[in-house]
């Protein structure tokens, strides 16, 4: 359940050939205005698909049999994993079916299409989307024959998006500098459960922060009792990408194991810190990706003298929702 280090290199070393090497940018604005000695943010807006989930989803496609691969796989996602998988797919040859909310952003579901995947909308009503679109998924998968995968809930998946934290680490190496206090963003915990254990393993000092939306705190409230915990319905976040009810078992394994804490923030910080990313740093990142420096910002955790690392996960959002978050900071 829970990747040990040599699996996680193994899965970077074949997604790293895939994929591109987002940087490591430094910072000295937030550094002053936070406190730390040093800040720096990881955009993996600027991956492939713009996010970080091609990661996971390359790696684990190229964990299929030839049969498998041949029949192609389904998935249901809100517009990350969707793009990634299809991108993935688009890349190794393989059919991908994407079951998405009709709520999800137009940006998202067009974007997958464009790399090839086909695309089931599933309208929820008054049901939790993910629920609604999963059962699609299932449906579609028995009809067709079609692999089905968890957009998080896997440990393949978990061992692939850990590829960003082994990246950063590199970076942070090269920089001569270690990590005190690292912010990631949490939805299902794909990338928090990677992440998490790249640093549990080569940097075991660093103090690491699960942040997502409030309302949307499964993996927090999780951690805090020692067992998985269903969130309720609740008005949705603009954070789209961080609206899992729950944290996958397989996410959920690795951050006991690391060790990683909750945080959580509302929708009126996420805003301010996409304004802030673009200002000072020109970076353009969706609700998702701003979470976790939202959660830098807070000042809820004391990074003063330290050495702060943000993984910003995503900037897949359209111009005129971009302009409608930053406009209302």
């Amino acid at each position: 359940m829970i990747p040990d280090l040599d699996h996680l290199k193994r899965a970077y070393a074949v997604t790293a050939r895939a994929t591109q090497i987002t940087p490591l940018l430094e910072s000295a604005a937030l550094a002053r205005q936070t406190g730390a000695a040093r800040v720096f943010l990881k955009p993996e807006s600027l991956q492939w698909a713009g996010s970080f989930k091609v990661r996971g989803a390359y790696w684990r496609l190229k964990q299929l049999s030839p049969e498998e691969a041949k029949r192609g796989v389904v998935a249901y996602s809100s517009g990350n994993f969707a793009q990634g998988l299809a991108a993935a797919g688009e890349a190794l040859g393989i059919p991908v079916t994407i079951v998405m909310p009709i709520d999800a952003p137009v940006a998202k579901s067009e974007a997958t299409k464009n790399y090839g995947a086909t695309v089931v909308l599933t309208d929820h009503g008054q049901r939790a989307r993910e629920e609604v679109a999963s059962e699609r998924a299932r449906q579609i998968s028995a009809e067709q024959g079609l692999m089905l995968l968890h957009p998080f809930d896997d440990p393949e998946i978990v061992a692939g998006q850990a590829g960003a934290g082994l990246e950063a680490l590199d970076q942070l190496a090269a920089r001569d500098a270690e990590a005190d206090v690292l912010f990631c963003p949490v939805g299902g915990g794909g990338l928090i459960g990677g992440v998490s254990l790249a640093f549990h393993y080569l940097s075991p000092k660093t103090e690491i922060y699960g942040v997502e939306p409030e309302g949307f705190n499964g993996m927090g409230n999780s951690i805090a009792h020692g067992e998985i915990e269903t969130m309720p319905l609740v008005s949705p976040s603009i954070c789209d990408g961080l609206m899992a009810r729950r944290p996958g078992v397989a996410p959920f394994a690795a951050v006991q194991e690391a060790g990683v804490r909750g945080l959580t923030v509302p929708d009126t910080a996420v805003r301010a810190a996409m304004k802030i990313a673009f200002e000072r740093m020109k970076l353009v990142l969706e609700p998702s990706g701003a979470a976790s420096l939202a959660g830098l910002l807070s000042g809820a955790v004391d990074v003063k003298g330290k050495t702060v690392v943000v993984i910003a996960s995503g900037g897949n959002v359209s111009l005129a929702d971009f302009m409608k978050h930053v406009g209302n900071a």
